[in-house]
């Protein structure tokens, strides 16, 4: 019987990469969630601001704990990150088409109660 050696390229656990990555993932969230409470800017420019943040999120959680790149075989993770990349834009634009398709077939009626309904608040 033939025994087969795999080699791994082993590097010492380095806690500085984690360190940094959970402050950046701390700070992003902080700005992201004070931009969106505090901020007085226009709806679209609000929604492309806080696009920006996810986007830095999503890099800092690939590069600096999921490690995406740093692998020398087949790459798996980047594979899986990009499949995961297309569900959740599916699942967001297929939300915000539903929600505008909803909110475009309500009656006159039904939108004069939702208003009314909302001055109670």
């Amino acid at each position: 019987m033939k025994s087969v050696v795999v080699e791994h390229d082993e590097q010492p656990l380095s806690y500085g990469k984690y360190v940094v990555g959970f402050v950046l993932s701390v700070g992003l969230t902080v700005g992201a969630y004070f931009i969106a409470t505090h901020s007085g800017a226009n709806k679209n420019v609000l929604a492309v601001v806080l696009g920006m943040f996810a986007i830095a999120q999503f890099i800092v959680q690939m590069a600096l704990f999921l490690h995406v790149g740093e692998e020398r075989g087949p790459r798996w993770k980047l594979g899986a990150a990009i499949m995961m990349l297309i569900v959740v834009l599916i699942l967001v634009f297929a939300s915000i088409w539903i929600m505008n398709n909803l909110n475009y077939r309500m009656t006159p009626q039904q939108q004069q109660q939702y208003l009314r309904s909302q001055d109670n608040l």
